[in-house]
């Protein structure tokens, strides 16, 4: 039985979610605007790291059907409770290569594929696991550092990098090379790291056709990164609020 208290305090957080996403679809409804897209919009996917399966349950009510996560352990536990929901879970953040067999389990797209060793375990994982499940392939975006001063250790690989590991996702059975993703850095424009990213992606996209996807956009950047073509856009703190204080 709800009690009174706890049905007030759901229509609270449902009130303020759904306002929060009227507010976030507005700018991307300008921006799209702005940018002559109106019949290519980017997919939302609304980042829900740290915050309860409840609140995704709730962003189901309102429409969302695309939910990212960055850790693992969290992704699947969340994906566990919530099987009853049509969701596409989108996997975001850096990705160990024993991870691999846990997140093909409920991944519809690992977003943050860097590295050749990471492309291996999954194509493996992905082997078990369409054997066993007969599921549809795994979306692969690769992650690319747009900071000029980047090294591997900060996530994503170098521009040099992308054409052999787009080689390798593509010929790899169960994976289905997607795009590109990437992170604009702290203290930097957007808007430029967003144009280098683009010329990245009509690369990637002259010698892949399909590998359309460009994987780009937060929060404090959506604007930027609808306007080079972005069609995935990654937004968490301006839907869900301040994240939970951490037990």
């Amino acid at each position: 039985m709800t009690e009174p208290g706890d049905a007030a305090l759901e229509g609270a957080r449902l009130a303020r979610l759904g306002d929060n996403l009227a507010a976030v679809r507005q700018r991307i409804d300008a921006a799209v605007a702005a940018a002559g897209r109106q019949g290519n919009p980017p997919r939302l996917i609304v980042v829900t790291k740290f915050h309860p399966a409840q609140d995704v349950r709730r962003l189901a009510s309102l429409g969302i059907t695309d939910v990212g996560e960055n850790r693992d352990q969290e992704a699947a536990d969340k994906a566990a409770q919530l099987t009853e929901l049509d969701l596409r879970w989108h996997f975001i953040g850096q990705l160990q290569s024993n991870k691999a067999k846990s997140v093909v389990k409920y991944a519809h797209a690992v977003h943050s594929v860097d590295r050749p060793p990471l492309a291996a375990a999954l194509a493996k994982a992905m082997a078990t696991e369409r054997e066993r499940t007969g599921r549809a392939p795994l979306d692969c975006f690769i992650q690319v550092s747009l900071d000029d001063d980047a090294d591997r250790h900060r996530g994503g690989a170098l521009p040099a990098d992308v054409p052999g590991l787009a080689e390798q996702l593509a010929g790899s059975e169960g994976l289905r090379l997607a795009g590109v993703m990437a992170v604009a850095p702290l203290g930097t424009d957007p808007a430029a790291a967003f144009e280098k990213m683009a010329a990245i992606s009509a690369r990637l996209t002259a010698q892949f056709p399909d590998a359309m996807g460009i994987s780009a956009g937060m929060s404090q950047d959506l604007e930027a990164a609808i306007r080079f073509g972005a069609t995935h856009l990654r937004i968490g703190s301006d839907i869900l609020g301040p994240r939970p204080a951490l037990r």
